[in-house]
């Protein structure tokens, strides 16, 4: 946002309705209460200016909801996205701690037999798994905070990305996450780990008086398969989406276009006519470069969203039942050869002091003049505004994405000025690398302009990727997210496995001794890992399908019920349960029955 001054000359002007007004409220006012007044004081200098005062309405909105209004679905999705990754591991977890404790119970009966009561052994249960979730607390804020230098990067356009770090909050926060952690899957495993009597525990003479069925460890194995699929399916929706976006042709050619700005000021607007003729001796400059093909300006960069959609009228005409909208884009004469945007008909637009040539993209043209040709008509604000395209259609060109990559065409309305303000956007469209030509750019500037600043250079390209940076900064993570969560599962499938192994061998034992084959019990433990990993995987998709409904704003070109991606997610998770599952399941049917049965 450029601040311009009260007494500039734009702003002393009425007619001048573009401007964004900020106040800070007392403390006492609500919202509400600051619309009110501001709508009585509208309708006062109504009375006072009828034109246009009295045609004009008051919009408020909170500095908050501006700011991160459209960003709060993207931080709302990954802070869900962290809360299923930290759930799945704390089942993970406390998979692991319940064969801990079951393997623990000889232990935990002796310490009963020589006095211990229940409540001090939990207590040393608890606080083993609060130095676990200590330690990797403490090595997750390493990790945080030699990560923000990347986030500051790759979230350049969510709001107050450069103050993403480390402070005292984050820090009580992941402390707090660390007791919770440790109450949420440590308490369970304590109390069911010494909830025997002594008696009964003492009398088990060996392991096979412990249940191998594990149908608690089960649970949790299956509760983080299905976390970890619903991950999947975010990522893999977010990613086809992100693929999809790759592919999308913007209208424009944003290769080699190298974009800057030229210091000014709104004072400098008492004097039109010689802003005009300064940026014309720039572009003029520019465009004799060595190395320079085209030369323009633009009041917005094409590709970056705006906010200026008015209703126009065609030769006066004005209809408020089928009202013509459209996005309006100040550009200069040549900004269509710079960005490489077709002529369809008519010609190139012109410039002139007081009234501009205006051009119409074919999305405004089908929209609004049907098999009307366009080009001879005249077009103008329907509500009076010497600041808005007053003009004749000129011509008609292509359709390009002005509002984004991510939106379809809309109607737009090109008026052709090239000062839409003191310091527009300066386009060049160079044969070479675009940043090699900045020094040579900057002197010839200087040559010509000395007591102004040139600075703002980049390649467009860098803008376009930086408007997807929130976009691709979710894919991201949401994807390593996905990845961790697959990956815990696993280890929770594979420490499942290999516990119930170790319970069963002398089961597996017996069997081998009575003739079963070592690829049949393979096969019955890799069985009953996808058996879970199919169970799991069926709830996920279940759960998957009611999360799409908060990311459905965020795709592009893939439906929520994209039939490849439900697929590829499940293929993959039943695969990875497979592999998971072969480990163990090798090692168990390695037994030797006589060194087993000699053992028991």
């Amino acid at each position: 946002m450029d601040p311009s001054a009260p007494d500039a000359p734009f702003a002393q002007r009425r007619d001048a309705t573009w401007f964004t007004v900020v106040g800070r409220m007392k403390p006492d006012v609500t919202v509400q209460q600051a619309t009110a007044d501001l709508l009585t004081l509208q309708t006062q200098l109504g009375k006072q200016f009828p034109k246009p005062d009295a045609e004009l309405t008051v919009q408020t909105q909170t500095l908050k909801e501006v700011i991160v209004g459209d960003a709060r679905g993207s931080l709302w999705l990954l802070y869900g996205s962290v809360t299923l990754l930290l759930l799945i591991a704390c089942s993970n977890i406390a998979a692991l701690l319940l064969a801990r404790t079951t393997e623990r119970e000889h232990e935990i009966s002796v310490r009963f037999s020589l006095g211990a009561s229940r409540l001090s052994i939990v207590f040393q249960l608890l606080s083993e798994v609060f130095a676990l979730a200590l330690f990797g607390s403490l090595a997750g804020l390493l990790i945080a905070a030699a990560s923000a230098r990347g986030f500051h990067l790759l979230a350049k356009t969510l709001p107050r990305a450069e103050e993403i770090g480390l402070d005292w909050r984050i820090v009580a926060y992941t402390l707090a996450a660390a007791m919770g952690t440790t109450l949420l899957c440590g308490l369970f495993p304590a109390l069911r780990g010494t909830r025997r009597s002594l008696a009964s525990t003492l009398a088990a003479g060996s392991r096979t008086q412990i249940s191998t069925r594990g149908t608690l460890q089960w649970l949790l194995v299956g509760m983080q398969i299905t976390l970890a699929v619903t991950l999947l399916i975010g990522a893999g929706l977010l990613l086809r989406s992100f693929q999809q976006l790759s592919r999308v042709y913007p209208g424009f050619d944003p290769s080699h276009v190298l974009t800057f700005q030229v210091s000014g000021s709104w004072g400098e607007t008492t004097e039109m006519k010689n802003v005009i003729q300064r940026i014309d001796r720039t572009l003029d400059s520019l465009r004799a470069m060595p190395g320079v093909e085209a030369a323009s300006t633009a009041a917005m960069l094409p590709g970056v969203l705006s906010k200026y959609q008015l209703e126009y009228k065609i030769d006066g005409k004005l209809d408020s039942a089928h009202p013509i909208l459209a996005d309006t884009r100040t550009v200069s004469v040549g900004y269509f050869d710079t960005m490489r945007i077709a002529l369809l008909a008519g010609e190139p637009c012109r410039q002139a002091l007081n009234t501009s040539d205006v051009m119409v993209n074919r999305a405004f043209a089908d929209k609004y003049m049907g098999n009307a040709m366009p080009v001879g008509h005249r077009l103008s604000g329907a509500v009076y505004n010497d600041f808005l395209p007053n003009g004749m259609i000129r011509g008609i060109v292509g359709d390009a994405r002005e509002q984004g990559l991510n939106t379809q065409a809309v109607p737009t309305v090109y008026s052709c000025f090239n000062a839409p303000n003191p310091f527009p956007n300066y386009l060049v469209r160079t044969q070479g690398e675009p940043m090699a030509m900045v020094e040579s750019i900057r002197r010839k500037i200087h040559e010509i302009e000395p007591s102004r600043s040139v600075y703002a250079f980049a390649p467009l390209q860098d803008h376009l990727d930086d408007a997807s940076s929130e976009n691709r900064l979710r894919t991201m993570l949401l994807t390593i997210f996905a990845s961790t969560a697959i990956l815990l599962a696993c280890i929770g499938l594979y420490g499942t496995l290999s516990y119930l192994g170790r319970l069963r061998q002398r089961e597996v034992g017996v069997r081998l001794a009575l003739g079963a084959m070592r690829n049949q019990i393979v096969a019955q433990f890799v069985f009953q890992g996808v058996r879970v990993a199919t169970i799991g995987s069926a709830a996920g998709l279940a759960l998957g399908l009611g999360m799409t409904h908060f990311i459905g704003s965020m795709l592009y070109g893939v439906s929520t019920l994209d039939p490849v991606t439900y697929a590829s997610v499940i293929c993959l998770m039943l695969a990875v349960a497979a592999c998971a599952s072969l480990v163990p399941a090798l090692r168990a049917s390695r037994v030797e029955p006589v060194q087993v049965l000699r053992q028991e």
